[in-house]
């Protein structure tokens, strides 16, 4: 069957043509080393597989569940189920078994691929019992029935090369579920078309400059999907990559140096455990060309320390997006440092820079019902917080199985039919457009804290205290007492240094006194370790510190 370059899957072979010998991926042999496989090798061996997964009876449309570790099984499987059309369907397994079971069930999968843990789970407690009829077993199969992975490699071997073509899709055909973390409430499957991966991909390229030839450490794997499409050697780092927060640093430091690593994804918890241990220990990396962090807003004292050791000219890139857009937009380290940062501390929130080529942002009135229809009179001027709206090829259309959540989250827009969208995505987030036309983003929609008088959006005000040099990180959030709402600041220290908390208590005060935007906040609560998403250990479960709260409060 003819290859088409609609297909996300095609940038495979065109790479395995360009570099077939160069090393596509590198993982951890469990002895202290690591394995690897070239860019031809990985995409033999998805063909192969996308032709023993078709013969299986897997076939093109199908909803299949993938949940296996980072490693050439991921990478082979998930390439492999894009050649054949079929659709995976990705979820973050630490997001707890209640939402995890409520993802599965939502997307309604057919398939099954993953490792035994996962399969024992799935037949344990009961997994989209009703819908799944094929299974794949990475590793050793048990109680459970269907196939292993190394059954199908083998019997691939049958099949001719016409079996192994990629289908043909067209941009607008489903490629992949993707759901989200959850973080402001039950996880979303946002619905990925070939589209929107290929121009992420591209966005990504430009966005960065980054080319073929280049050898990436990605500790989140999702974004180490991309690497294949990009060109870029992918090294699998020793972690758990649902405890970023808690990586070993000499581990990611020794694979960085060992490999050459060009690029390097991490969430800012990873830079803030990374950078402190290096900054420590003098560690320069002098191959890093770019760092890019995102799932969370990166404070600059975590940007200057992990910048000690990157070599003059080598920024860290904070692209802002969400899984249904990404990126958006995006902002460099030094305008960070120099500029953005110190307005930060004052109030202004978090700037995320300007939009990414081909994306279009707006900022509209705050509104927590459905927008039908997109109109003009929706946006607000400049300087004035908003709800950020955006558009463009790489925003996803809708949620599988969630028509409400789409229609919160979506505005046609059908005066302008020849854009490739047609729509504009609500982020849930709030923020404003400075007069140089960048984005500052102010906190998330749910989050913020309305008073009889004013409303108090959590980024913008947590800056303020952010900047006190004992304190790691704080979270504004909303108590209710006595009929009315209550702001109050939770507070989390800097865990390796010994502290005088009622005096930074008043401290804290004194600079919410000092400052408009924060006059109303009188009430801090110490915290020891907020709760954060599993995904990058850096979204602030702001509704669980709120219930917390509740309970500390006379």
């Amino acid at each position: 069957m003819k290859q088409t370059t609609t297909n996300i899957a095609s940038a495979l072979p065109e790479m395995a043509a360009r570099q077939p010998d160069t090393m596509a991926i590198a993982w951890p042999d469990g002895r202290g080393g690591f394995s690897q496989r070239s860019f031809r090798e990985l995409d033999e061996d998805s063909s192969r597989l996308a032709a023993a997964l078709t013969a299986y009876g897997i076939g093109r449309g199908m909803r299949t569940v993938v949940m296996v570790p980072p490693s050439l099984d991921l990478f082979a499987l998930t390439f492999g189920l894009f050649k054949a059309g079929i659709v995976p369907v990705m979820v973050d397994p630490g997001m707890g078994l209640k939402s995890l079971k409520a993802c599965l069930a939502e997307a309604e999968p057919e398939a099954f691929i993953g490792i035994a843990k996962a399969h024992a789970a799935r037949v344990m407690l009961g997994w989209s019992r009703d819908t799944i009829r094929l299974r794949v077993t990475a590793g050793a199969r048990l109680f459970w029935g269907g196939t292993t992975l190394a059954k199908l490699r083998s019997e691939s071997a049958r099949l001719s090369a016409a079996d192994m073509e990629p289908v043909e899709t067209r941009p607008d055909d489903v490629a992949a579920i993707l759901f989200t973390s959850g973080s402001t409430g039950v996880p979303k499957g946002a619905v990925y078309t070939h589209g929107n991966f290929l121009a992420q991909v591209e966005r990504l390229k430009d966005t960065y400059g980054i080319e073929p030839g280049e050898v990436d450490l990605p500790t989140f794997p999702l974004f180490a999907l991309f690497d294949p499409a990009l060109g870029m050697s992918a090294v699998i780092p020793e972690m758990d990559p649902t405890r970023p927060a808690n990586v070993d640093p000499v581990k990611i430091l020794d694979a960085i140096q060992k490999f050459g690593v060009t690029n390097t994804f991490g969430s800012p918890a990873l830079l803030h455990r990374v950078g402190s241990y290096g900054a420590a220990k003098g560690v320069k990396l002098p191959t890093l060309r770019r760092v890019i962090s995102a799932g969370a807003p990166a404070q600059p004292t975590i940007l200057e320390r992990f910048a000690t050791m990157l070599p003059e000219g080598t920024e860290i890139h904070t692209p802002y997006g969400a899984t249904e857009a990404l990126p958006v937009s995006s902002i460099g380290s030094r305008t960070i440092l120099a500029e953005t940062g110190p307005q930060t501390a004052l109030g202004r929130g978090v700037c995320v820079g300007v939009p990414v080529r081909r994306m279009q942002v707006r900022v509209i009135k705050i509104d927590d019902g459905p927008i039908e229809t997109w109109s003009d009179d929706l946006v607000v001027p400049d300087g004035e917080v908003g709800e950020f709206a955006v558009k463009g090829p790489l925003v996803t259309r809708s949620y599988y199985g969630r028509d409400e959540a789409t229609a919160l989250a979506k505005i046609m827009d059908p005066t302008d039919p020849a854009e490739e969208s047609g729509f504009w995505h609500r982020m849930g987030d709030v923020g404003y457009l400075d007069g140089q036309g960048r984005l500052w983003f102010c906190g998330r929609k749910a989050h913020r804290v309305q008073l009889e008088q004013e409303t108090l959006y959590t980024i913008q005000c947590e800056g303020v205290f952010n900047a006190h040099e004992d304190v790691y990180r704080t979270a504004l959030v909303g108590v209710q007492q006595g009929g009315s709402t209550l702001p109050v600041l939770c507070v989390e220290l800097h865990k390796d240094r010994t502290v005088d908390r009622p005096k930074i208590q008043t401290e804290l005060r004194a600079r919410a006194a000092a400052n408009e935007l924060t006059g109303r906040i009188d009430t801090f609560l110490f915290h020891n370790d907020f709760p954060v998403d599993i995904r990058h250990n850096a979204k602030i479960f702001r509704e669980k510190l709120a219930a917390w709260a509740t309970t500390q409060l006379p």
